[in-house]
């Protein structure tokens, strides 16, 4: 099966965005075939944030800025709302953090979650997959 709409999840773009080996190639693949518009790339406002803290502080402030930046021209970002706070709590994820990006990419239905954490996601209900996962569906 084909999932046109993907979310994305953090460990996947700092991937990228701090060309981790052996994992950019396959996350900078994704990017690109958003980029074509073959696929449309969604992440959350959290992880955005969240990115945004971790690469200040390996690469510093402009780097980070610059990086994130550039990111948010290539994926569509995600509101994080009360409502997927209250299901990601009242959820049987071990990880709120996980279950509300969950409940993110439910509510604005994405096909699949884009992940290397795949075993923090057993109890979704959406498809998880790693970025080398998924490339090899399309």
């Amino acid at each position: 099966m084909a999932y046109r709409c993907i979310f994305i999840n953090s460990d996947i773009l700092l991937d990228i965005l701090l060309k981790r080996d052996p994992f950019y190639q396959f996350g900078q693949k994704l990017l690109n075939k958003g980029k074509g518009k073959e696929i449309e790339i969604s992440t959350s406002a959290l992880i955005i944030a969240n990115i945004y803290y971790i690469i200040v502080k390996v690469l510093g402030k402009k780097e980070a800025k610059d990086k994130v930046n550039k990111l948010l021209k290539m994926l569509k970002v995600l509101p994080l709302d009360a409502d997927c706070i209250t299901l990601a709590m009242n959820s049987s994820f071990n990880d709120i953090e996980d279950a509300m990006q969950h409940f993110i990419a439910m509510q604005n239905q994405c096909d699949v979650i884009i992940t290397r954490n795949l075993k923090d996601y057993k109890k979704s209900l959406l498809p998880i997959m790693s970025a080398e996962q998924y490339l090899r569906t399309i």
